[in-house]
């Protein structure tokens, strides 16, 4: 079997200029923050960002954004970083949101191959966006599509040498879906073991999801 161990400069020559990147991480708990700080060393840009939110300005996925790479942001609050408000504010950043739980759903539904959810029209009230409602069980309902992406980088507490994942508690957040979501999975790990040493009832992510893991105690190494 190949390594799927890389670095991680490596690890980035699959992530182009204008890629649909998806990133699991809640604030910084949880985010790949490596693999951020490689993505704004190789200097990509007209980024589209999927993910849960903004970070802050100097710190996680923010450092993007903050730093004019991103043209796009599909999230559910972007609070936590003022950079991205004024961007948006400014006509530089398109921002688009959706409820968290139903955030979730769509980035699960494009890990498992389903293209849309049905979800309740008068969540929105009167903001129909030109769309028309269907019944489903006498209420009605949008179809939201689902979300995938070009790349998706994802962190973990460990891994095997065949890609299992393991996350550490609240640090799971939606790590796990945005690993089956997107077609080119990049790991980054705290402890990288042989394959066969992890305990099968821990593993979250099957390594059949996991394309390529940089070790975070590594770097370029």
């Amino acid at each position: 079997m190949l390594s799927k161990l890389v670095t991680r400069d490596q690890a980035m020559e699959c992530v182009q200029d204008g890629a649909r990147l998806m990133y699991g991480g809640f604030g910084t708990i949880g985010s790949p923050a490596l693999l951020i700080d490689a993505l704004l060393q190789k200097g990509v840009r007209d980024l589209t960002l999927i993910g849960i939110d903004a970070g802050y300005p100097d710190v996680g996925i923010g450092k993007l954004i903050s730093h004019g790479r991103v043209k796009k942001l599909l999230t559910t609050h972007i609070g936590s970083n003022p950079e991205a408000g004024q961007q948006m504010m400014d006509g530089r950043l398109a921002v688009t949101f959706c409820p968290q739980g139903i955030f979730a759903e769509k980035i699960r539904a494009g890990g498992v191959g389903i293209p849309g959810i049905l979800v309740d029209a008068r969540m929105w009230g009167e903001a129909t966006d030109g769309r028309e409602a269907v019944l489903f069980e006498g209420k009605p309902c949008w179809m939201e599509p689902a979300l995938t992406a070009d790349v998706g980088i994802v962190y973990a507490k460990q891994a095997d040498t065949y890609g299992n994942l393991i996350y550490d508690k609240s640090a799971r957040n939606l790590n796990p879906l945005v690993a089956m979501a997107a077609e080119i999975t990049i790991a980054e790990v705290e402890e990288i073991v042989p394959a066969g040493e992890l305990d099968p009832e821990k593993i979250v992510t099957p390594g059949i999801f996991v394309d390529y893991m940089v070790n975070r105690s590594g770097g370029n190494s």
